[in-house]
Parts: C-alpha cells; sequence; structure tokens
C-alpha cells in the first residue's frame, strides 16, 4: 500500500485520502480532446446461448422486465428505468459480452466521443438508427483496454414501473447499478478511466502498491464500473441493485424453492468495499450477475477515497466469510465490433486469490496479528470448500 501523508486510517481498518495512490508506468495517452460527459452505466448486451433458458432465469426467476423481445433478442428493464432498456439477451454461438453502453449528457458527446477514441487510434463505429431497438444515434469502440464500449444519448421512453406495485416481487430489482471488469494492469486501466472523467471511491492494494482493484464512478454511488485485476479484458459482473436487503433473501428463498440454489455462487453477505449487501449468480450461460444494495453516496467533489489491505479478512466480505475460488477466476469472454471473441492476456502481477486463499498467514481480521485462528483458515485453502 502507497502510505502517504494525506491517507488517515480509520478505526474501520481502512485508509482514507482524497486521491486514489495509484500510478501507472504504462499509461494510454491522454488524448487532447475533451471526454464525452457520461453519465452512468445503461445497459450490458449479453451473448447467451439458449434464448429460452435465459429468459427463464431473467424474467421468470429474477423478475426483469420485457420490454420488446423476437425469436433472437430480449430487451429487458428494471423497475425504475424509463429508458427501452438495461439488459439485451442476444441469441449466439458463443456466450460473450457485446458491449458495456454508457448514457451520455447530450448529442454533443457522441461527436466527443468519436474524436477522443480517434485519436487513440482505436476502431470507432457510428450508427445514426443505433445499434440495438430503442436507442438511436450511438457510437462503439473498442477501447485501448480491449472492452467493447458505446456511448448514447437518443432513447425510447417507456413506462417507469416504480408504481405499479401490482407487478413488483419480494426480490425486485430497481435499477442497473454497475459493471465489473477485468483487466490485467488496473492502474493503467484506471488512469485510462479517468482521462474519462471517472473517479476512483475505493481500491484495494498491498504493502508494495500493487494495486488488486479499483472503482470507479460517474453517477453519485460507489461505482458504474469496478477495474480488477486479473486474465482479461474479460467481465467479472453485471450488477442489478434492491431496494433493502430482504429483497436479496426474497431471491435466495425463491432459488431454494425452485431447486435452483446451485445458481447461487457466493453470498448473500456484506461487502467491505462498498459497504454494500451482496449476491452473486450465475446465469445459465455462466455470465455472473450481482444483486446489491445499499452502498453509499459519493457525489461531494473532496469525496474521500477508501484504499483496503489486500490482505484484510474483511475487505470482500464484512463478515470474514470466504470468497469462492470461482469469483477471482472465471469471467466471460467480450467481444470485438465484429463479434469475434477479443484474446484474454494474462496478468503478470500478484494475484489477489493467491495473496488471500490458500495463503493463511498473509490474511488478517485484526491487523498486527499473525493469522486467523486455525479453525478459520481451512476454509481460505483451495480444496477445503466442501
Amino acid at each position: 500500500m502507497t502510505h502517504r501523508e494525506d491517507m488517515t486510517l480509520t478505526s474501520s481498518g481502512f485508509y482514507v485520502s482524497q486521491e486514489a495512490p495509484i500510478e501507472t508506468g504504462n499509461p494510454v495517452p491522454t488524448p487532447s480532446v475533451p471526454a464525452p460527459d457520461i453519465l452512468r452505466c445503461a445497459y450490458m448486451e449479453l451473448v447467451v446461448t439458449d434464448l429460452a433458458a435465459s429468459r427463464t432465469f431473467y424474467v421468470d426467476v429474477l423478475g426483469l422486465y420485457v420490454t420488446e423481445e423476437d425469436e433472437n433478442t430480449i430487451y429487458l428493464r428494471s423497475t425504475e428505468e424509463f429508458i427501452h432498456h438495461n439488459l439485451v439477451l442476444r441469441k449466439g454461438d458463443v456466450a460473450a459480452v457485446a458491449v458495456f453502453s454508457y448514457r451520455v449528457r447530450s448529442s454533443d458527446d457522441l461527436d466527443k466521443a468519436v474524436a477522443f477514441y480517434s485519436e487513440l487510434g482505436c476502431r470507432v463505429e457510428r450508427r445514426a438508427e443505433g445499434f440495438t431497438k430503442g436507442i438511436g444515434d450511438s457510437v462503439r469502440v473498442e477501447d485501448p483496454l480491449g472492452f467493447p464500449y458505446e456511448f448514447f444519448y437518443d432513447t425510447q421512453h417507456v413506462e417507469r414501473l416504480a408504481w405499479r406495485y401490482d407487478l413488483h416481487t419480494p426480490g425486485e430489482l430497481v435499477r442497473l447499478d454497475h459493471f465489473n471488469q477485468v483487466t490485467p494492469d488496473v492502474p493503467r486501466a484506471v488512469k485510462f478511466m479517468q482521462d474519462l472523467g471517472f473517479r476512483v471511491t475505493e481500491d484495494i492494494q498491498d504493502d508494495e502498491g500493487t494495486v488488486y482493484a479499483a472503482w470507479m464512478r460517474r453517477k453519485p454511488t460507489v461505482h458504474d464500473t469496478a477495474m480488477t485485476g486479473g486474465d482479461g479484458p474479460r467481465m467479472h459482473h453485471v450488477a442489478f441493485a434492491t431496494h433493502e436487503k430482504h429483497n436479496i433473501l426474497a431471491i435466495c428463498d425463491k432459488l431454494g424453492a425452485l431447486r435452483r440454489s446451485d445458481a447461487i455462487e457466493r453470498g448473500p453477505g456484506r461487502h467491505g468495499v462498498s459497504n454494500a449487501f451482496y449476491l452473486y449468480l450465475r446465469d445459465p450461460d455462466g455470465h455472473r450477475v450481482e444483486i446489491y444494495t445499499q452502498d453509499y453516496y459519493t457525489g461531494d467533489p473532496d469525496n474521500p477515497v477508501i484504499t483496503w489491505d489486500v490482505h484484510d479478512n474483511q475487505r470482500r466480505d464484512w463478515w470474514g466469510n470466504p470468497v469462492v475460488p470461482s469469483w477471482y477466476t472465471e469471467a466471460s469472454l467480450v467481444l470485438d465490433l465484429d463479434g469475434n471473441p477479443k484474446d484474454v492476456v494474462a496478468r503478470t502481477d500478484s494475484s489477489e486469490m493467491a495473496v488471500t486463499i490458500g495463503a493463511d498467514g498473509f490474511s488478517y481480521t485484526r491487523a498486527g496479528e499473525e493469522s486467523m485462528p486455525e479453525y478459520k483458515q481451512g476454509e481460505y485453502k483451495l480444496g477445503h470448500q466442501l
């Protein structure tokens, strides 16, 4: 961890500062032109291999609402959304992510997006009619980190279902909250996203300054996306928010009642990072979906950045529960603009899993103590999860 004079150790065990202590020796060049003004993460387009099975999972089990559908594509939205969709399910041969889509402040920001990414030499495509139903003039790019991004402003408005209590379920998903991306070089990714106007809210580091993950936002929550260290570019998860943690428990109960508890990969629990209550699920193709609630406001310009020690047993789960190995190692492929899977580049920096799971002496609940109690240690060793 980079200990700086402007960082303060709190009684909760993490450090706070005004700017994230993250630096890269291999930055993407900063364009000379302004970045598009991004409002929020808006939707993700997923390629799925069995459209009927995916529809059952996202509509019948999780309760997302169908805006439109045909034999190859389903457009879904959450309860409070008024734009056409938050999730597109498109039938294809290879399960992957086709695009991470952001809404921008005005149509002028599409011109800025074209100029910004063109200066970087990225592949850029623009369609006045949009790339999906319900979305107008749009720009899609293959960014310098290898991810497919979309920017749009024009969209078809649909009914916001917040008042349709006759339709709501106990586990109601109310909004799209964030993406999480896997990239081999987190500091490089952070610097590029900062050039795009994102701000870091939280990060995980070690005493040597290795950065394992960073949470970055445009809207005033903990994140619109996170950059997680690992082999990439890949998609770690897409997250939908509920109003309360009891909504997440209701989803767990429903999955149990449907004999689909095997869809639960991790949780329910509470994160240290973000302070949010969480549940991680895997859809029929293995795409990871987080259900998420009760993080905190970050909109002030002097919002403090929180830095966690990678060896802190409570950073990923506030209650100290172990993280299953698949959560660290498995993620979805991403596609280029032609629909081909992007090559995955191996991470060369230290692995977060390697310094926690299977390395008991490096994890702690209270800093200064040598290790977790002996009865706890086995839970963190590979091969000890039953």
